[in-house]
């Protein structure tokens, strides 16, 4: 697997969000939007590698965790998502919601039309999303 297979692996898990938001299927909605951000950390992370460079065993191990906060340590732009955030208040909010998530949100068929509702929002919006940012940057 590539960085382009993760960009279109976070494209295509945003989809099916949607069609799953559609069918009123709030927690699978969640989790792969969730899942969505996750694939986009990873492609932002992947850009570092180089070829015919041996990355640092740490972030090899990192790359294949599910938790975000990691990923988004060694995709090397926590800095830059604190600056965005700080200066765009609805940022802010998305990447609150969006952080939240965990890979276990899978065994969760509690989740609520809200929640998955604003989980969508917080990843897919044009101007404030998560995922809109993250592809500037993958």
């Amino acid at each position: 697997m590539d960085r382009t297979d993760l960009q279109l692996l976070a494209d295509a898990r945003v989809a099916d969000a949607n069609v799953l938001l559609d069918a009123r299927r709030w927690a699978a909605a969640y989790y792969l939007l969730g899942y969505a951000v996750e694939c986009a950390l990873k492609a932002c992370t992947a850009r570092r590698f180089r070829q015919d460079e041996v990355p640092d065993k740490r972030v090899v191990n990192d790359f294949y965790t599910h938790r975000l906060d990691t990923l988004l340590g060694i995709s090397g732009l926590g800095q830059a998502l604190e600056g965005r955030a700080n200066g765009e208040p609805a940022f802010q909010v998305n990447w609150n919601t969006v952080r939240d998530w965990n890979e276990t949100s899978r065994y969760d068929h509690s989740i609520s039309e809200a929640k998955a509702r604003d989980m969508f929002i917080a990843v897919a919006d044009q101007a404030t999303g998560v995922l809109s940012w993250l592809k500037t940057l993958w």
